[in-house]
């Protein structure tokens, strides 16, 4: 007779200190649960009318916002399974700049769903190859996207269709001011030079303090928070530009040396060469026509001297990626020798000059005609967690365009996808006669979490208002049914434009969003539930979590001891 083995068989397999979660000891049950922990602190953030959260970071910093990228990014979170989503709604935020609380709280959805399917006796290879059939026949089926495509942004230097995508993005984080701020990211885009070659470093932010948002505006330029270093300020003509990654000095040996002065005279001649060299350098470089001098590094006061005989604006821009951007607006290329530059490597700026903003005092490159790559919006605010919170909302709509660049169809907002997804998923999973159809319709369930959401946060009444737009979406899911019957027919087309109305002007919490222009881009949404769903499934796969034992000896206390340094314990 044989001897059953303990369960614990990791006992003599790893050092003391490993931690083992199984199936068996529910390891699925807690890692739902993790998730919803996370999902719950940034599900009433989801919205125009979303929540704002205060976070007080690891050094400190208060950080006070609605943004689900920027609030997961200072949580220090050790979970894994909370981690794999996280690094999912990063990469959404990276991409597309919006979408990334929807993929959070869309994946949670499916979680729970999955449990809940788990208990019901099916396995998890089973809801994963179910959650993988409805993603397909939402992502690859050609008939799903020509529903959905309702409108398609055709001309990207049109200021009416680019606000048809900003708007509803900056909304989201900045209800109230998204009419004011789109146009400010309008109009910093909204050049032809830009768009034919888009990418978002084109478009900088300065935050000056002081104001209120409604003084804002847009340059085509660059700002810089510094003024020049000599006594030229200003050059409102069209002038040249050369741009140094050198110190504009006189060179320094390798090795210390000791010089004997016998009189006055050789105390006078000693730096008379130095003075000549960089006169002839900076007389040069004057003879060329440059007006305007750039440095990355240091400017010494010796050849300040000399370019402020010869009317030379000398700006220093110590970050070398703001020297990049300067070398996009003026067309120059950077120098890494001191000394007149060839003709090729100038370039030209139409208006430099010193402004003062706020107190702030700061030096404008500006380009009159379209000609900059770069363009900069000088944002004002009375606190800077407000400016930064703006900043944000600017970001996402900036990469809202560089979405643009890859797909130009537009998908109904306001919860309008969603709804319509729950239906067209509920159909299909009727039509699929294997058990794969209990997690297809749990997928399609999930969805059902962005309308109530955007209801329950605007403050309407939910079990009236998400019964009435299941209703009307319900006439377009049916519409093969009612395609003999024309009047069916236009309304069953009416009835995929109806979501959520946050205003409420109605009165029945329902809107038409071609009349408020309420739209989402179709790949970035398509995106949101490709990697909600890669996610879920992965997290679905894991049976169980081996938790190494901590490096490193004893623990520091997190909290000081009260008192002072210096006294005794």
């Amino acid at each position: 007779m044989s001897l059953r083995l303990p369960a614990n068989q990791t006992a003599g397999l790893f050092k003391n200190g490993y931690k083992s979660y199984s199936s068996a000891d529910g390891a699925v049950g807690r890692n739902v649960e993790a998730v919803n922990e996370i999902t719950n602190i940034l599900l009433t953030s989801m919205g125009p009318c979303g929540k704002n959260k205060i976070i007080v970071n690891h050094l400190q910093n208060i950080f006070i916002t609605n943004d689900c990228s920027t609030i997961l990014g200072q949580l220090d979170v050790v979970h894994p399974i909370v981690k794999i989503l996280i690094m999912a709604t990063q990469q959404q935020k990276d991409e597309f700049g919006d979408n990334s609380n929807f993929l959070l709280n869309f994946a949670s959805e499916l979680l729970k769903n999955s449990l809940h399917l788990i208990n019901l006796g099916l396995k998890p290879i089973e809801i994963i190859q179910g959650y993988n059939k409805a993603k397909n026949f939402i992502l690859n089926d050609e008939s799903i996207n020509q529903i959905l495509s309702i409108d398609k942004i055709t001309n990207f230097l049109s200021k009416s269709q680019l606000t048809k995508i900003i708007k509803p993005v900056v909304a989201s984080k900045q209800y109230g001011s998204e009419d004011f701020l789109a146009n400010l990211i309008i109009d910093s885009v909204l050049n032809e030079y830009i768009i034919k070659n888009f990418n978002v470093d084109s478009i900088r932010v300065v935050k000056i303090m002081g104001s209120t948002l409604l003084n804002s505006f847009a340059i085509k330029g660059m700002v810089f928070p510094r003024e020049p270093e000599g006594h030229v300020k200003s050059i409102l003509n069209k002038s040249k530009v050369a741009v140094f990654t050198c110190p504009i000095d006189i060179s320094a040996t390798e090795t210390k040396g000791t010089v004997l002065l016998h009189n006055a005279q050789e105390m006078l001649d000693f730096s008379k060469g130095e003075e000549n060299q960089l006169d002839s350098i900076i007389k040069q470089i004057a003879n060329t026509g440059i007006k305007v001098i750039i440095a990355n590094q240091n400017i010494g006061e010796l050849p300040l001297h000399y370019l402020n005989r010869y009317n030379i604006l000398a700006l220093r821009v110590p970050s070398k990626f703001d020297l990049r951007r300067i070398c996009r607006v003026c067309g120059a290329t950077p120098l890494a020798r001191l000394g007149p530059p060839m003709p090729e490597e100038m370039g030209t700026i139409d208006i430099v000059q010193t402004k003062e903003i706020g107190g702030d005092r700061v030096t404008v490159f500006q380009q009159e005609n379209d000609t900059s790559l770069t363009s900069t919006i000088v944002i004002r605010g009375a606190t800077k967690n407000n400016l930064d919170d703006i900043e944000r909302a600017i970001d996402d709509g900036i990469s809202a365009i560089k979405g643009l660049t890859k797909d130009q169809n537009l998908c109904p907002g306001a919860g309008a996808t969603e709804t319509h997804l729950y239906h067209l998923l509920n159909q299909f999973g009727d039509n699929s006669s294997d058990i794969l159809q209990l997690p297809i319709k749990q997928f399609a369930k999930s969805f059902e979490i962005i309308p109530r959401v955007l209801s329950d946060t605007a403050g309407l009444n939910t079990t009236e208002v998400l019964p009435k737009l299941f209703a009307k979406h319900s006439l377009v899911s049916n519409k093969k049914q009612a395609e003999n019957d024309s009047e069916n027919n236009n309304e069953a087309d009416d009835g995929l434009f109806y979501g959520i109305d946050i205003e409420n002007e109605n009165g029945d919490g329902i809107t038409d969003i071609r009349e408020n222009g309420i739209y989402d881009l179709l790949c970035s949404k398509k995106n949101a539930i490709s990697l909600a769903t890669e996610a879920v499934n992965t997290i679905l796969s894991v049976d169980q979590i081996i938790v190494a034992k901590r490096a490193g000896g004893p623990q520091m206390p997190q909290q000081p001891k009260p008192g002072n340094w210096d006294m005794a314990d």
